[in-house]
């Protein structure tokens, strides 16, 4: 499989910086990509800052923006993974991947299951939790486990998905800094979000894609400075290995090549999935277990 990830920074507008992406998927087209991967709630800035009503205005063009990506997929006959702000109803919207098809046809969408509610990641104020499980998408390229985010500390989100066939494991994502934390502060932080996500590709020996945004967008309601977005976009292989990982700084379009079928050959000599004392499971699907 030959894959494109797209790190990238907010132009200013939403106009500026679909403009920004469009091109990049070009290159990436240009240069044999057949599945191309966007960041987390790339059209726009990273609006859950702060809480305030107007920025479910973004919503909107929900049906506009998945029209315009179906043609932009079938334009450059890639298999294209967006994130959007879904709205669904009235007061009911979600963080969801829509992942179109080299023929502009939908090939099937995920809704962000785990919602933080953080300072300057107040998501549980804007999106609605998903709905429609961890199930992989299923495209020409192979099953795709895409999850967004938040979802990449869960190793239960990743099992699952591996569980029902997924090939590779892709995240879209937005995640950084607050300045005023220190660097060694900083340091830990960014380590343990590559290491948890490591381990999900050694635990279900499946690649793992990860995109993040870059650049510094402000706390537009006064209380925090901002988030300095921490770039890092990696793919590791199915045995932990790290394939690229990205600076912290630049935007660009990358392309990696991967062997899936290698995935099936270090099964049969690690298998992990056969040697689950599965019976003794239950107890994962409570919230603690108390003495």
């Amino acid at each position: 499989m030959k894959l494109a990830l797209i790190q990238q920074k907010f132009h200013g507008t939403k106009e500026k910086t679909i403009a920004k992406t469009c091109k990049f998927i070009e290159e990436a087209a240009i240069k044999g990509a057949k599945l191309v991967c966007l960041g987390e709630l790339h059209q726009s800035e990273y609006f859950c800052q702060s809480e305030n009503v107007d920025f479910f205005n973004l919503a909107q063009d929900y049906e506009k923006d998945v029209k315009f990506w179906a043609k932009i997929a079938k334009k450059h006959q890639v298999i294209l993974i967006t994130s959007l702000f879904e709205k669904r109803s009235a007061g009911l919207y979600h963080n969801s991947a829509v992942v179109f098809e080299k023929d502009g046809s939908i090939a099937g969408k995920y809704r962000k299951m785990h919602i933080p509610d953080d300072p300057c990641f107040y998501e549980k104020f804007y999106f609605t939790p998903g709905d429609l499980g961890f199930n992989p998408i299923s495209t020409s390229v192979g099953k795709l486990g895409v999850l967004i985010c938040w979802d990449q500390w869960y190793p239960e989100a990743a099992r699952i998905m591996a569980l029902k066939g997924a090939e590779i494991l892709i995240y879209p994502t937005a995640i950084g800094w607050f300045d005023k934390d220190k660097k060694d502060e900083k340091q830990r932080q960014l380590e343990a979000w590559i290491a948890i996500q490591r381990g999900h590709a050694i635990a279900n020996t499946l690649p793992v894609v990860t995109i993040n945004r870059v650049g510094f967008e402000e706390d537009k309601s006064g209380v925090e400075k901002g988030i300095r977005f921490w770039g890092n976009s990696f793919v590791f292989g199915a045995q932990g290995e790290e394939i690229f990982r990205a600076n912290s700084k630049d935007e660009f379009c990358k392309i990696i090549e991967l062997d899936l079928k290698k995935c099936e050959e270090l099964r049969r000599w690690w298998p992990f999935l056969r040697d689950r004392r599965i019976e003794y499971f239950g107890d994962l699907s409570k919230r603690f277990i108390d003495e």
